[in-house]
């Protein structure tokens, strides 16, 4: 076997890498990496017997400032031709992007982008629940974007997929379950909810909606900014909905859903009992548009970030 052909960890260096590992570690698709090996060079440098290419540390480190200078705004022509030339990363760049001994090392995560969801839905579709609890668990800094940007995608994806599961398995369940298990172990340090009760939130779905686990998710990031958010679970008729409300005394009262035609009743029937209410309807956007109560205190919005804010508004 020659120079060129031998194995890194022959020689006493880190193994070399296939395509799809820097990718995931990186953080963008392997169609990337291929593009920037046919238009810049910047490929994989050791060839393995019976094998594709593979990247060597120091192919990962000029990636490593391809991707870096690329994030910072630099067009990539000029972060290829500073990556071939070895210049480091000027300090002004955000350092978005993992080292490179962190790239050979294993998957080091900063962002919910760097995260891509089919490692949370392969976890989930071998039931490995703890897996995915240590993936989300890793990601968990801000839970909007948490869940937007990695969660949904994965919940999404697995509802699409047909499969044929043995007794006892529903990869949906895995990932759900360990996603609520992540957002149980987050708490909100003690001071920032000292006045628990006077801001309290309640969120609801809309009558048959199936597992509603977004509630769980705003609620965290409520809890986070120092709201008492709770979510009610068990049956939504409208009567007992209103005798909760009645009880509870909420500042504000959210509903969320993700079904094709819910049932608002609910939202009307609050707004009648007390016009002064803030009632806020987060429906997927491409819905149509149902008939909701009018008057400023309802207001009606698309996305999960949409809610938050208007909860908060709000609540003062």
């Amino acid at each position: 076997m020659s120079a060129a052909q031998s194995r890194p960890q022959d020689r006493g260096e880190a193994p070399a890498l296939a395509v799809a590992v820097v990718a995931r570690r990186l953080g963008v698709a392997p169609a990337t990496l291929r593009t920037w090996d046919r238009r810049y060079g910047l490929g994989p440098t050791v060839h393995v017997a019976g094998s594709h290419r593979r990247y060597t540390a120091d192919d990962v480190a000029r990636l490593v400032v391809m991707r870096r200078l690329t994030l910072g705004g630099v067009a990539p022509a000029d972060a290829a031709r500073s990556a071939l030339a070895g210049e480091s990363v000027p300090a002004a760049v955000p350092a978005a992007v993992p080292a490179t001994a962190a790239v050979l090392a294993g998957p080091v995560i900063t962002s919910p982008t760097m995260l891509v969801p089919t490692m949370l839905i392969d976890a989930a579709l071998h039931q490995d629940g703890p897996a995915c609890r240590r993936l989300l668990a890793a990601m968990l800094a801000d839970v909007v974007p948490w869940w937007t940007d990695l969660v949904e995608p994965a919940r999404a994806s697995l509802a699409e997929r047909t499969v044929l599961a043995r007794a006892g398995e529903y990869p949906e369940w895995v990932l759900d379950s360990a996603a609520l298990a992540v957002l149980r172990d987050r708490t909100a340090p003690a001071r920032d909810l000292l006045a628990i009760g006077q801001r309290l939130v309640l969120l609801l779905g809309a009558p048959h909606e199936r597992r509603p686990i977004v509630l769980h998710a705003l609620a965290c990031a409520l809890t986070d900014r120092g709201v008492d958010a709770r979510v009610v679970t068990g049956p939504m008729e409208p009567r007992r909905v209103l005798e909760l409300v009645t009880m509870a005394h909420p500042r504000v009262v959210a509903l969320l859903s993700e079904l094709p035609a819910p049932d608002l009743s609910v939202v009307a029937d609050l707004h009648a009992a007390d016009p002064e209410l803030p009632l806020v309807v987060g429906l997927t956007e491409w819905l149509p548009a149902p008939a909701l109560p009018e008057g400023r205190s309802v207001h009606r919005v698309h996305t999960l970030p949409g809610v938050l804010n208007e909860v908060l508004a709000a609540t003062g």
